[in-house]
């Protein structure tokens, strides 16, 4: 089990030390995640910071920063926290899942400088991995999906057009918008049109229902034939990547629950709107997966690397103001 007593706060002593035995920190080895004073930062002297930096920035499992630091060491690390009290709610993401987490910031450190197409790709090769590992195995496991029972008339994305505008709206209420494959097929649908026609020149994207939405719908997972036939569709049929073709001209107005793909795909977007009752998670570490709907690519892309790294480790729910404050949200009305 990791937590603050078996993942002791690392001083540049130790950091040097680690780093000359030449151990590679990883969930295999032992080691779910690191803790680092920042502070140890005034004492690295160049050459000893350089061989700790770069050490860390390939470092085997989250490597989270504790305290105040602005230098390349608090850049080297996934997540950075105000002191250790902090840190629990991640590091117990990280018992929850540690291959899922070490996962999650390896990926985000190789995305950070790829085009948007690589990053995608790299994602989706991630998620497909974890889908055959065993965490994700094992509450899939446990998972009793229900039936798919869908009352709400009409299709699953609305589409109103007036001149050069164009409004779709997400239109399962019922079940909370989750982004099922019916929902996914028609989103493709409706952003390919706005692609093709130039003659469309705004697009607006909200929901009906008590939120925008819950994200991947749960009673759906599971059912692809084999994590490389799901790598595979991801590679032709995601709505981040037809929403982020045409973002310039689309503004997503969310409300209420925006929780995993709820959010991983309207970051897309050139604009979000949140009204002041939204609120933000990414929950996927607790199945022992990561962000699949293009998260790990859109969420960094507007609040960082290390601020997403504390979305996935930590599951919080990230309440509207502090969505404007990151970066998340690009206004609340």
């Amino acid at each position: 089990m990791v937590t603050t007593l078996d993942t002791p706060l690392l001083d540049a002593d130790d950091l040097v030390g680690m780093a000359a035995s030449g151990e590679a920190p990883s969930p295999l080895t032992g080691t779910a995640a690191l803790m680092v004073d920042l502070a140890a930062a005034s004492v690295l002297d160049g050459a000893s910071a350089d061989w700790v930096l770069g050490w860390l920035r390939v470092a085997g499992c989250p490597v989270i920063g504790v305290g105040q630091g602005s230098g390349t060491l608090a850049a080297a690390c996934d997540a950075s926290v105000a002191d250790i009290d902090a840190a629990a709610p991640l590091l117990e993401g990280v018992r929850t899942a540690p291959l899922a987490a070490a996962t999650a910031v390896q990926l985000l450190r190789l995305t950070e400088d790829l085009p948007l197409e690589s990053a995608l790709h790299a994602e989706s090769l991630a998620y497909a991995t974890l889908q055959a590992g065993p965490e994700y195995r094992a509450w899939l496991a446990a998972h009793q999906p229900g039936a798919v029972v869908v009352s709400d008339k009409g299709p699953a994305v609305l589409m109103e057009r007036d001149d050069a505008h164009l409004r779709l709206r997400l239109n399962r209420p019922s079940r909370r918008n989750a982004m099922s494959v019916e929902m996914r097929d028609a989103l493709i649908e409706a952003l390919s049109l706005v692609t093709a026609d130039s003659d469309i020149a705004t697009v607006t994207l909200d929901a009906l229902g008590a939120c925008f939405s819950t994200g991947g719908d749960l009673d759906e997972f599971g059912t692809a034939p084999d994590p490389v036939s799901g790598h595979l569709v991801r590679g032709l049929a995601l709505p981040g990547r037809c929403l982020a073709a045409c973002a310039e001209r689309v503004t997503v107005r969310v409300h209420g629950a925006c929780v995993g793909s709820g959010i991983e795909f309207p970051a897309f977007a050139g604009r979000i709107v949140a009204a002041p009752d939204s609120w933000f998670q990414l929950p996927e570490l607790g199945f022992g997966l990561i962000p699949g709907a293009g998260g790990c690519v859109s969420i960094p892309r507007r609040i960082g690397r290390q601020r997403a790294a504390w979305m996935m480790l930590s599951r919080a729910r990230i309440k509207a103001p502090t969505a404007l404050d990151w970066g998340l949200v690009d206004s609340l009305e």
